[in-house]
């Protein structure tokens, strides 16, 4: 029959318990791996449906645009989106946040090569954004020699001004000036006619290094050609011919930059894929936005539907709030809502899957946010005209709704290992205290067949249970079993041979003494005193063996009585000092009654044993003194005697039985070393203690005998 041992029970419990967390951590890890393709294949279904609204419009595309050959930054101009309207008042304020944005026109600008040319002479930072209906423009001008127009002057290109230079949407050609007089509200000039236009507004601010230039014009004037040149006038007598620098070349018409816009109509599509929870961006085949909707931070896509943290609402989602979660989240992070993902410059869209998309291949690719809290998705897919790639539609996404769904599912699976966890642990405590308890009544049932001095006094009740713990009882229930019957044989071997060896030894003493009585020579004398010597000593020793063996039989069949133990203790003495007056005996008996419940002729056999043993140790000529004293409850006997000390370690073994610390001279005389056992047995009786010990100087052993006194 196949037997499952304790160490298999723990190992097959341990091991579950560690591979369930283990297969679950692998689960929700392969779940996410899915949905993060899950979640790339709909966002390329996303740029897919929206491109296929873009097909085959060009009216959607601006076409003289987006088949340059190249488009060049600097000089082709792109309308950023911005946020709010410009204030028009030199400060350049609003413009801060598009500082990144600006691009610098440096001596590579200039209409005439100048390699002496510094930036403090003539540079400027520039940018043009677009907000409703309107094209704003910004110039930070470094210039060290302002001039402004005179009060009374008719010119306005005989002092410092910019130019303006674009195509209407009918294709003419215009020319505007800004001439500005002092710092304040400006308005441009038409180039040809000199007269104000007032379509064109600014505002015109100096400042340390130069000036500043804020300029807003309809975009309905507005085609798709457009440059700006700021002419820098350091003399006002035209000895000095006037620096130009421009983002294009504003004399011929066919060589002005091109501007983007972003298209009107393509947000109004993109509006409606507004709640599709994705940033999408819209592209030409230059890399240029045309069109934007969404925000990153906001774009957690379809998996993050249904997953906002909701209020708690039953007593273990409150719970599991306050008290699970705290713990949780220490391993798990929450997806960041708040990170940083600037593109510095949105004009041009750049990335792997872009540049697929514009080869005619729908693509896609993840990437990092700058500051690492954010990983992105991003989708592309061509637009199509006329077989021709005109753009891309490209999707972003962030993975927060993927790592949100996947720390809830960890969440749940968190509760199910802690719920698992808990009922393992409760299951394996009891278990565990179930088995505790088994081997600690084994071992209280061990101890209590085999009292402290190694006899057997019961056995063992063994288990049926088919485990280790099992086959331990049973061993056990056997080894005391058969321990016991050796016991048994041991114990009253004394009694046999004492019993068995009296006959031969009366045969042999009155052997002995029939020969004794005949006329012997010396040498015969000789050897029958010798063997009389030995008989008397095996008789001895046969005596002691049935006296240990009487006194434990008369212990278990014995009724005990009261009695005056002072009494007992001071006849005793009186009887060893008229039987060794040779030897000297200090008594310090209490004079009260000690009343115990017992057996008096034991108590006299006791205090015989302790003077035979002082006597046979004691120095010659020093005295065995006896106490005994009354403290509470108990009465305390103390026989003291000068001699040779215990040896280390046998004070606790010399009340053993068959234990004896004579010498070689003192051995000679026979001992079984059964007296101070008898001493022990007679304590045992009276449920009193007895303890050997070596006085403090160490010439010497003190036995004391504590007895407890019967109640009044």
């Amino acid at each position: 029959m196949l037997r499952f041992g304790l160490r298999s029970k723990f190992i097959l419990l341990s091991c579950f318990l560690f591979l369930l967390p283990w297969l679950g951590y692998e689960y929700v890890w392969e779940m996410e791996k899915f949905l993060r393709q899950g979640q790339e294949k709909t966002l390329v279904g996303t740029t897919r449906a929206l491109a296929t609204a873009l097909h085959e419009r060009p009216a959607l595309f601006d076409e003289q645009t987006n088949f340059l050959d190249q488009v060049v930054k600097g000089r082709d101009l792109y309308a950023y989106n911005l946020k709010n309207p410009i204030q028009l008042d030199g400060k350049l304020n609003d413009w801060d946040s598009y500082q990144p944005l600006f691009w610098h026109y440096d001596k590579r600008y200039l209409q005439k090569t100048d390699n002496k040319h510094q930036a403090r002479d003539l540079s400027f930072y520039h940018m043009v954004g677009k907000f409703d209906n309107y094209l704003y423009a910004v110039f930070k001008v470094t210039d060290n020699t302002l001039i402004y127009r005179a009060k009374n002057s008719l010119s306005i290109t005989n002092n410092d001004y910019l130019q303006i230079g674009l195509k209407t949407p009918d294709g003419q050609f215009n020319t505007y000036i800004i001439a500005p007089r002092q710092d304040g509200w400006v308005n441009a000039f038409d180039a040809n006619t000199k007269a104000p236009f007032t379509k064109i507004q600014g505002y015109f601010e100096s400042t340390e290094s130069g000036y500043n230039v804020e300029l807003r014009f309809p975009i309905s004037m507005l085609g798709n050609k457009l440059g700006f040149a700021i002419v820098d006038v350091d003399s006002k007598k035209a000895l000095l011919e006037p620096k130009i620098m421009s983002t294009s070349n504003l004399s011929n018409p066919n060589d002005l930059g091109s501007v983007l816009v972003p298209s009107p109509e393509i947000s109004r599509i993109l509006k409606g894929m507004g709640h599709s929870g994705s940033r999408i961006w819209v592209v030409d085949n230059h890399h240029r936005v045309l069109a934007q909707s969404g925000t990153i931070q906001n774009a957690d896509g379809v998996w993050a539907d249904g997953l906002a943290n909701k209020a708690p609402e039953t007593w273990w989602q409150r719970f599991e709030q306050n008290y699970l979660h705290p713990i949780y989240y220490k391993i798990l992070t929450r997806p960041e809502n708040e990170f940083l993902d600037t593109l510095h410059d949105v004009a041009s869209m750049q990335g792997t899957h872009l540049a697929k998309a514009l080869k005619g291949q729908p693509a896609s690719s993840w990437r990092l946010t700058p500051d690492s809290k954010a990983v992105i998705l991003s989708a592309a897919y061509p637009i199509w005209i006329q077989d021709q790639v005109i753009g891309a539609v490209i999707a972003e996404e962030t993975t927060n709704g993927v790592r949100t769904l996947r720390n809830k599912s960890l969440e749940k699976l968190f509760n199910v290992i802690l719920a698992v966890m808990l009922i393992g642990t409760v299951t394996l405590f009891f278990f565990a205290s179930r088995i505790s308890n088994r081997i600690r009544r084994l071992r209280d049932t061990a101890e209590q067949a085999i009292d402290a001095q190694g006899r057997v006094t019961g056995s063992i009740n063994y288990s049926d249970a088919n485990d280790e713990i099992g086959d331990l009882s049973r061993s056990f229930s056997n080894i005391v079993s058969r321990l016991g019957g050796y016991t048994d044989y041991l114990e009253n071997m004394s009694s046999r041979l004492s019993h068995e060896l009296r006959t031969p030894v009366a045969v042999v003493r009155s052997s002995l003494e029939n020969l004794q009585s005949l006329p012997q020579n010396e040498l015969s004398q000789k050897y029958l005193d010798r063997a009389s010597e030995g008989v008397e000593r095996l008789g001895k020793i046969i005596t002691t063996m049935s006296e240990a063996t009487r006194l434990e039989q008369s212990i278990q069949s014995n009724e005990s009585e009261p009695f005056d133990l002072q009494k007992v203790i001071n006849g005793c003495m009186q009887g060893y000092q008229l039987t060794y007056p040779n030897q000297l005996f200090t008594l310090d008996v209490c004079q009260s009654k000690l009343p115990m419940q017992g057996a008096p002729e034991f108590i006299a056999q006791l205090l015989d044993k302790l003077i035979n043993n002082a006597l046979e140790f004691s120095k010659a000529n020093t005295a065995i003194n006896v106490s005994l004293r009354h403290t509470e409850n108990k009465a305390t006997l103390t026989v003291r005697n000068t001699g040779p000390a215990l040896p280390e370690g046998l004070t606790e073994h010399i009340f053993d039985s068959m234990v004896s610390v004579r010498s070689l001279q003192m051995q000679q005389q026979p001992h079984l070393g059964l007296g101070l056992y008898i001493v022990r047995l007679v304590c045992d009786y009276h449920k009193g203690s007895v303890t050997a010990q070596n006085n403090e100087q160490g010439d010497g052993v003190v036995f004391t005998v504590t007895l407890p006194l019967a109640n009044g």
